[in-house]
């Protein structure tokens, strides 16, 4: 796996641990010579997930759009910036260069990254796996809410199963790259009858 997506929020008012973390998980990345696709952004998460891949000597290719390319917003150091018209054709760039996808702690743009890329692998778009970084258990909630989706028949366990979800980076990793994609999931949501 030579290119993996992360997405990240960008907020600077979190716990130093979100920080840490994001920057410990650019920092795996880099080491197993893994390049980093993300938002371009440098504060919060996005930024330490950048620094972190960057001191350990990886690359990282930033996407972003152009009223966010900004001196206060977009990152600077990075190996390369693409700049995309549309939030729409930021994330399907992202896609475009990636074999995996990891989301760290965010907020709405996280989420909305993050299910549009299991909606699309649900949807046969992609099978590439999809990680969630679980920091101070971050995504708990989200992922109880997921598992009564699954209960109550809007999700399909297979759909459930291929989300991977570590609390530790090298974890994570591991998760990814030992992934199988079910290629019968699609079926049970692609019904050609």
């Amino acid at each position: 796996m030579d290119s993996i997506c992360v997405f990240c929020g960008s907020s600077d008012s979190v716990h130093a641990d979100y920080l840490a973390g994001a920057r410990a998980m650019g920092r795996a990345l880099a080491r197993r010579g893994i390049r980093v696709v993300y938002g371009g952004g440098k504060t919060g998460l996005m930024g330490a997930v950048a620094d972190g891949a960057r001191e350990a000597g990886g690359e990282v290719i930033g996407v972003i759009i152009p009223s966010m390319h900004t001196d206060a917003l977009a990152h600077r150091g990075l190996t390369r910036m693409d700049v995309t018209p549309t939030m729409h054709a930021r994330k399907a760039r992202m896609h475009e260069l990636s074999e995996a996808f990891i989301a760290l702690p965010g907020g709405y743009g996280t989420f909305d990254e993050l299910f549009e890329t299991i909606t699309w692998s649900q949807t046969g778009a992609h099978q590439k796996p999809i990680g969630l970084l679980n920091l101070r258990n971050y995504y708990a909630p989200l992922l109880a809410a997921i598992d009564h989706a699954v209960r109550e028949g809007f999700v399909f366990r297979e759909h459930r199963d291929s989300l991977r979800c570590e609390s530790e980076p090298e974890n994570l990793l591991d998760a990814l790259m030992s992934y199988e994609h079910d290629h019968e999931a699609v079926k049970r949501w692609m019904r050609e009858d």
